[in-house]
């Protein structure tokens, strides 16, 4: 089981930066690949991005790539979202979420953080 918990979400205008982070509980964090996604009001759910269970590798949403980016710190069981030249169109609800190496899908997800950009 994972438990994970998002914070640093928040207001910000246009063009600002704001750095999620998702603290995660377990002792095999590094086993996991982890995700980013978010749902704006009446959107569905979608991707942001996702890095490997080294760190080694990661893949983002077109929208995104080049203006934000995902990390990890398996030693402190943190995965983080720097989120730079923010647009209002990014606002949404954030969800950090945990894949296992066994899984095809994302096993476990936070409760969210709202990100509010104004224009």
């Amino acid at each position: 089981q994972v438990q994970l918990v998002e914070s640093g979400g928040g207001l910000v205008q246009a063009g600002g930066s704001l750095r999620l982070s998702c603290a995660a509980s377990g002792r095999t964090f590094s086993s996991y690949v982890m995700g980013w996604f978010r749902q704006a009001p009446g959107k569905v759910r979608e991707f942001v991005a996702t890095i490997s269970g080294s760190g080694s590798s990661t893949y983002y949403l077109e929208s995104v790539n080049g203006r934000f980016t995902i990390s990890r710190d398996n030693a402190k069981n943190a995965v983080f979202l720097q989120m730079n030249s923010l647009k209002p169109e990014d606002t949404a609800v954030y969800y950090c979420a945990a894949k296992s190496a066994s899984s095809g899908i994302y096993d476990y997800w936070g409760q969210g953080t709202q990100v509010t950009v104004s224009s």
